[in-house]
């Protein structure tokens, strides 16, 4: 037992003294200690009216549960703004008869990103993914399901791209 405990002490000095280390895969230097995400706008014609909070309030719960950092309201060791700027809907799968059996739906997300104490991770990048869905599928049915999948791989890239340097 007395091995186990000198075990976990020596494990958790080693890692506590490497910066900061998460188990999502977060690798952040140890001076970086708040951060500011600013309300991604929606500057597209087609989406829903709730899909920009939804995006700020999934990215704050990404970084909030995945990391350590503090939230700020400004002046946040490390930013994120930017805005939505793609809703769109194609038909993929086209059918001989030219119907598509299936549809896309693709979001796109300008995102600066700003890390004040290492500037060489310091981005402005657009991020886009997609779902499909069965062209036979009411969209309005599958839009929030869908919009909830797509934002998960957006935050998901983002948050990889900045914080894992992946």
């Amino acid at each position: 037992m007395k091995n186990v405990k000198k075990y976990i002490a020596i494990l958790s000095l080693a890692i506590s003294s490497c910066g900061v280390y998460t188990f999502s895969g977060a690798s952040i230097s140890s001076d970086v200690k708040t951060v500011n995400i600013q309300f991604f706008e929606n500057k597209t014609a087609l989406s829903p009216s709730n899909l920009s909070n939804n995006f700020t309030e999934a990215l704050k719960d990404k970084l909030s549960s995945e990391t350590n950092l503090n939230p700020v309201s400004s002046d946040g060791d490390l930013t994120y703004s930017g805005y939505i700027s793609n809703y769109v809907i194609k038909p993929i799968a086209i059918q001989a008869n030219e119907t598509a059996a299936k549809n896309r739906l693709t979001i796109s997300v300008r995102v600066t990103f700003t890390n004040s104490v290492q500037e060489e991770y310091n981005f402005e990048k657009t991020f886009s993914r997609y779902a499909d869905y069965d062209s036979s599928d009411d969209f309005k049915s599958v839009e929030e399901t869908l919009n909830e999948e797509i934002t998960e791989q957006l935050i998901d890239n983002i948050f990889n791209e900045s914080i894992s340097n992946w």
